[in-house]
This record gives C-alpha cells, structure tokens and sequence, in this order.
C-alpha cells in the first residue's frame, strides 16, 4: 500500500461548514488541491462565493457555495436538503464553524454561553443528525464515512484568556465526538482536531497582540500553517485514517505539553 493512496481523496464529496474563510477555507483548500469535490457552508455569503471560486480556479478539485447562518436549525435543514438534492452520498462532513466570546468574568453575558453553545455544539450534533443516511451510504461503495470536528486545546486544557464559553463549548464538542464515535461505527468515523493557534478572524485580536508570545511559548515556536490542519483533514479522510474513531487530536504545535504556554 503506498503513501498516496493511503490519503487519497480524489472524487470524494465533503462538506465544509464555516469554508469561506480561516481554518475552514484551509481546509477545503486541502481537499480541492486534492481532488475532492468541496461544498462549503458559511453565514457570510460573499465570502462563500468568493472562497468557491477561488478554489474551483485553482483545482484539480471543485468547490461550491451553499452558504446559510448555521445556528440556525431550520438554515441546517435547508443547507442539508440542497446537499440532498446534488448529491447521493457525502463522503466526508467537516465541523468547522464556530465563535468565540471574551470578556472579564464579572461582566461576561450569559447570552455569550447561548450562543457559542448553539453553534459550537449544538448544531454540530443537527448537522451530524441529519446528514448520517449521507454519509452511511459511503459503505455501499466499499468505504467508510467520515466526520472531523474542528475543536480546541482549550477544550482540554483552561486557558489563559477569559473565554469561558468557547472553552466550555469545545470540551463538550470533544465529549459529543466520542459519544457519536460510539454509536456510528463501523460504517462511519468521528474524530476531532484539538486546533492551537491558527491565523483566522477568531484568532485575529490575539495573534495581532500577542503572536510573538504564543509562539515562543510552543515548542515548534510557530503558529499553524494552512498545511498542518489540512494534512491532517486528508489523514482521516483517506484510507490511512479508516480504523481510527473516537479521537481527540492536538493539531498544537506541542502547546499541551508546553509549560509556558498562555493560551
């Protein structure tokens, strides 16, 4: 079995929520470079078309915009039905989309716990819910379905910054991917991406303040590169990440095990 084969994903249909930009465009970038066949999902329509374009120019692959505001159940609903409607099996789903909050403790507004657990959870489970008769029909061709779920190393370790519900947020979509892991083998996969930092608008206030410091902070003393989330997407996407479910992944550059590091 040679190496190339063992990340395969050329012909394959994925979907991207949050794709438009950041992490999730680095992401599908991977894919299409690759081959695949790319939908992504975001609430910023331009930025969908402009991504989509963008990336169906460059190829081999394809990459097309379906975008819709997915903290909302019904836009969930719509986003799956138009996938339904082109495609007859989803190969591999990418739980992108997400927000954070930070605020100090004493003013932190319980609508940000609303929110960023609709989102970051919540919808994470509508979207797995209602795209499994898609993905389970990957075992009609041979293969297995996949689902990466783009969490945080702050959901595993507290970090230093006041960002209660992001962090609580992503400790439970950690928990959410082992329970499905549980219950959607053998014919699909869940694993999650513990991301550290990466250059996207979330990261944005951060990294223009403090970059320098994370970095030196982390034993690889740099932040991510569009290629490190994106060889790792292919992993488990490819038939090298087939017998592998359940997982929490730290794509950190070494930030868990650092002891300076202040995330």
């Amino acid at each position: 079995m040679d190496a190339k084969s063992l990340f395969d994903v050329s012909g394959k249909v994925v979907l991207v929520t949050g794709g438009g930009r950041g992490v999730g465009e680095m992401i599908a970038a991977a894919y299409v470079t690759n081959g695949a066949k790319v939908y992504i999902s975001s609430r910023d329509a331009a930025a969908c078309e402009n991504t989509s374009k963008t990336l169906t120019k460059q190829g081999p692959g394809q990459c097309i915009a379906i975008p819709g505001d997915l903290s909302n159940y019904e836009e969930c609903e719509r986003v799956v039905k138009e996938l339904e409607k082109r495609e007859k099996v989803l190969h591999v789903l990418v739980n992108n989309s997400g927000a954070t909050w930070g605020e100090p403790l004493e003013s932190y507004p319980d609508s940000a716990f609303t929110k960023l657990l609709t989102l970051n959870v919540q919808r994470v489970f509508t979207l797995t819910q209602k795209l499994v008769p898609l993905l389970s029909k990957v075992k009609d061709e041979g293969g297995v379905g996949r689902i990466i779920n783009i969490g945080s190393i702050n959901g595993v370790a507290p970090p230093g910054l006041e960002t209660y519900a992001y962090s609580a947020s992503k400790a439970a979509l950690h928990q959410l991917s082992r329970h499905l892991a549980s219950r959607l083998g053998p014919h699909i996969t869940v694993n999650t991406l513990a991301l550290g930092p990466f250059r996207s608008r979330m990261m944005k206030f951060t990294l223009d303040n403090f970059e320098q410091e994370l970095a030196e902070g982390m034993p690889m003393k740099r932040i991510g590169a569009p290629e490190d989330v994106g060889a790792a997407c292919l992993w488990l996407s490819g038939k090298g990440g087939e017998w592998v479910t359940g997982t929490i992944i730290p794509i950190d550059g070494g930030s868990l095990v650092a002891t300076q590091a202040k995330l």
